[in-house]
């Protein structure tokens, strides 16, 4: 179980003189936690939610802070901005992480809690990290002490809340959303760090060049944790000059951070929305959209498969008979998938993208086959006409089966007019064709085979 008590002094950013242990055990965390911000001053990031002014940052000063979650992608500051609240508050304050603790624990916090404010008044701040790796049943857990109000409850989580916290505990909580870092505010941290003397990089004299600090920002991708280990990691393997400075090049920047901290989870929020991107860009004829965000997903180590039936399902959906080639295309495509897989499939996936991008677009397929699925679902289901029936005994042929048939072929063009729907629906129209591409054709077609009818509006 992970489960330590930021309500005691040395856990507040005060160090007790009388531990040892403590400078050893403080050498030993990551640049990233030595660092960590202890007060609003300190605090880089999020102003949009705790700067000088604003609900929150009132709330949590005046030690009135009620039930939050702070949702935000990794590195964005949730955590750091939970033991800033530990610091300024006078609540204690319990930090459990939920990959290790459970109900059990829990159920130990509370009577802890319970002790604490019958005997000091005391209120207690409880905060998850991770809350979102609680199931539904740990989750209701939480939820009868929040409601009674004997603990403030804290939730971090980089997944959507809509999705991975029970309503229940959401609708007593109030949601913030904290963004990922700007470059500006990573470069902002990454300076301190080097300045910093006590807990930072100071007393190894780093000398960062300009461009590999311009790359380290870049690369990491919003996340300050990425960027300070990073950060370290280089500042460690570089061995003082003569002067004892440490020269940190763009090169030891790339070798400590191999590649760049990538902002998806394949399962997660990412996954959705940046499917929907690419989606939505494909729809708006964008080709370089597109493969912008197709990159972004194979890079990530998204299955090649997944973005595939997402692209053949775009062929007949927004395509359609505009362009029939589409979906050969995008079939095509999987087929590469298969035949050769990832990197190599990646140019297959690429054309296919580009194909539906750039060709003419009509969604006359999807409208028309929501009109049939809400017919078949509200109409009578009247059986075949007779004249369509097969007739393959002498039974079925004394009653009717397929008497009256009109062999397309027998007649001039290879078409004659015939019923070919149910009386009920006699003369129902389901596919309008536009005048996109190929589908214009499709259209002259049809025209000139029903006439009047094609004059049906939807």
């Amino acid at each position: 179980m992970t489960l330590f008590d930021l309500g005691s002094p040395d856990l507040k950013g005060k160090k007790d003189a009388g531990d040892s242990s403590e400078p050893s055990f403080a050498s030993s965390m990551p640049l990233a936690a030595r660092i960590r911000p202890r007060n609003f001053a300190e605090y880089v990031g999020q102003q949009n939610i705790i700067g000088e002014g604003k609900v929150l940052r009132k709330a949590i000063e005046s030690d009135q802070l009620p039930s939050i979650i702070l949702w935000g992608p990794p590195g964005s500051g949730k955590t750091t901005l939970a033991q800033v609240i530990a610091n300024v508050s006078s609540s204690y304050f319990v930090h459990m992480s939920a990959v290790t603790a459970g109900v059990a624990d829990l159920r130990r916090v509370i009577d802890e809690t319970r002790k604490r404010r019958r005997l000091t008044g005391q209120r207690t701040i409880l905060f998850i990290d991770e809350i979102h790796r609680f199931n539904k049943g740990q989750q209701d857990a939480i939820l009868p002490y929040v409601e009674n109000g004997e603990v403030t409850f804290i939730g971090a989580t980089t997944e959507n809340p809509s999705f991975e916290v029970i309503s229940a505990l959401l609708s007593r909580c109030r949601v913030y959303t904290l963004n990922a870092l700007s470059d500006d505010e990573i470069s902002t941290i990454v300076e301190r760090a080097l300045a910093d003397r006590e807990n930072g990089l100071a007393d190894l004299q780093v000398n960062l060049a300009d461009d590999a600090l311009r790359t380290l920002v870049t690369m990491s991708n919003g996340d300050a944790r990425v960027a300070l280990n990073a950060l370290e990691m280089a500042a460690q393997a570089v061995k003082p000059g003569a002067d004892g400075l440490r020269q940190v090049a763009l090169n030891d920047i790339e070798e400590s951070m191999q590649k760049r901290a990538l902002l998806y989870d394949k399962s997660g929020e990412q996954h959705y929305d940046i499917i929907s991107a690419l989606h939505k860009t494909l729809r708006g004829s964008d080709p370089d959209a597109a493969l912008y965000w197709l990159g972004r997903m194979l890079e990530a180590g998204e299955d090649p498969l997944y973005i595939v039936r997402r692209l053949i399902r775009f062929a007949s959906e927004d395509v359609g008979m505009a362009d029939p080639q589409a979906l050969v295309v995008c079939v095509a495509a999987q087929q590469a998938v298969h035949f050769i897989g990832m990197p190599e499939c990646n140019l297959a996936l690429a054309q296919a993208v580009v194909h539906l991008a750039t060709a003419p677009k009509s969604n006359s397929l999807y409208t028309a086959y929501s009109r049939v699925q809400k017919d078949v679902e509200t109409t009578r289901n009247d059986p075949v006409p007779l004249h369509l029936r097969n007739a393959p005994t002498s039974l079925m042929k004394d009653l009717g089966y397929g008497k009256g048939y009109k062999y397309a072929h027998d007649y001039e063009g290879h078409f004659v007019e015939q019923q070919n729907l149910p009386a009920a629906i006699k003369g129902k129209r389901y596919y309008f064709p536009t005048e996109q591409g190929f589908e214009k054709t499709v259209l002259a077609r049809l025209k000139a085979w029903w006439g009047a009818r094609m004059e049906q509006k939807e």
